[in-house]
């Protein structure tokens, strides 16, 4: 669906590539040499979708994007492309959180930016009562301090209370695409759909993701990791297809859970870019307290706010010789939820496919995670109360 596109580059060159790329496709191109200028032109012409630059004279794309973020009108949203370094990890992180609807590294490739256009200008033309929620979910991802700690365990019943407790809608995303767990834990192993049929489709959108979620005896939503290691390759990080999707279900959701894979590629940076919070799961002992420092470090390097994290104890009452207060005074962090130690319970649990918040709701264990899910219910979703700036604070 041909629309016009706003191209702001400051090199004539690049935007004469990118806008012979979108002609091709039919679009009506205008053009923007730097962020006031883009400005104004996205103020007057406004356009279907923007192609931005992130390297201009003066303010930066991402500032820019940041502004017209913030002056949109409530209930209106522009698809924003950002072009940036393919290797810069920080600059990514930093244009999703603002706000982009995509990140594409250059040079550009003619059929990725085809692509991405034509996906966000699909999305863009929705039903209004499917692409548009007057209050959009709530996302958090759960990161391990290392392997064993029961990350999936938590992120999978806190899906469950979130649902079973609470009454809220709730999309579980096995987002560990080689070595996902989900069929096992959730007894599913008969089960081939994943989330690799969603992205075989021309263009991903809530009524493919709605065919290709699995509903759980529980009443959670569930997107099923790739059922082979390999398959796990044909999800796309240029193509940021984790980070499509995971945006998709929050305007189909109250909450999206999404049970991270250990390893911080690209497309598990796209999942913290887009979470609302991030829980680290650990337990207390020395090689799980390293690990979690050093993500902490790599966490603040990237430009993740502290407020967005969440420190979450498991097994907090089994002895290992160091306290919570011990794990908060070398984090420098609050633990924010403790869950107790009751490890018969978890693993057979695990080898019934039956969590315990559904077979054992009543259980020490099942307080804990409610307890767990009704903070997480609590917490504003990022950006959620930040007033809307006149656009007359220009650049």
């Amino acid at each position: 669906m041909p629309g016009r596109v706003l191209v702001v580059a400051a090199q004539p060159a690049i935007q004469l590539q990118i806008g012979n790329m979108l002609r091709r496709d039919g679009h009506h191109i205008v053009t923007a040499a730097d962020a006031q200028e883009g400005l104004r032109r996205w103020a007057a012409d406004r356009p279907a979708l923007i192609a931005l630059d992130n390297d201009l004279p003066g303010p930066s794309g991402i500032e820019l994007l940041e502004r017209i973020r913030s002056a949109e009108p409530r209930g209106t949203h522009t698809p924003i492309v950002v072009f940036g370094g393919s290797a810069d990890a920080d600059v990514k992180v930093r244009a999703l959180r603002a706000g982009a609807d995509d990140y594409l590294g250059k040079p550009v490739h003619p059929q990725v930016l085809s692509a991405s256009v034509r996906d966000l200008l699909a999305r863009r033309a929705l039903p209004k009562a499917t692409a548009r929620r007057q209050r959009l979910g709530r996302v958090h991802a759960y990161y391990g301090g290392k392997g064993g700690v029961g990350t999936t365990t938590v992120a999978i019943n806190t899906a469950i209370a979130l649902q079973r407790e609470l009454t809220k809608s709730v999309a579980l995303v096995d987002a560990n695409l080689q070595f996902g767990d989900h069929r096992v834990f959730l007894d599913l192993a008969l089960e081939q759909r994943s989330i690799v049929d969603a992205i075989a489709q021309t263009a991903i959108d809530a009524d493919v993701l709605r065919r290709v979620m699995v509903p759980h005896v529980s009443g959670v939503d569930v997107l099923l990791a790739p059922a082979s290691p390999e398959a796990g390759e044909l999800v796309s990080p240029e193509q940021h297809h984790m980070l499509r999707i995971i945006e998709l279900l929050r305007s189909m959701y109250d909450h999206v859970v999404v049970d991270m894979d250990e390893r911080l590629d690209d497309n598990m940076l796209d999942v913290i870019g887009t979470a609302d919070r991030l829980v680290l799961v650990m337990t207390a002992d020395l090689s799980s307290l390293k690990n979690v420092r050093l993500v902490l470090e790599t966490l603040a390097q990237l430009g993740v706010p502290d407020e967005r994290l969440m420190l979450v104890l498991n097994r907090a009452n089994a002895f290992t010789g160091i306290s919570p207060k011990s794990v908060e005074s070398v984090l420098r962090k609050p633990i924010a939820q403790q869950i107790v130690n009751d490890y018969r319970s978890a693993i057979s649990a695990l080898n019934s496919g039956t969590p315990f918040m559904t077979g054992k709701p009543d259980s020490a264990l099942a307080r804990a995670v409610v307890e767990l899910a009704r903070l997480l219910d609590q917490q504003p979703a990022v950006g959620s109360e930040m007033g809307e700036l006149e656009l007359a604070s220009s650049l």
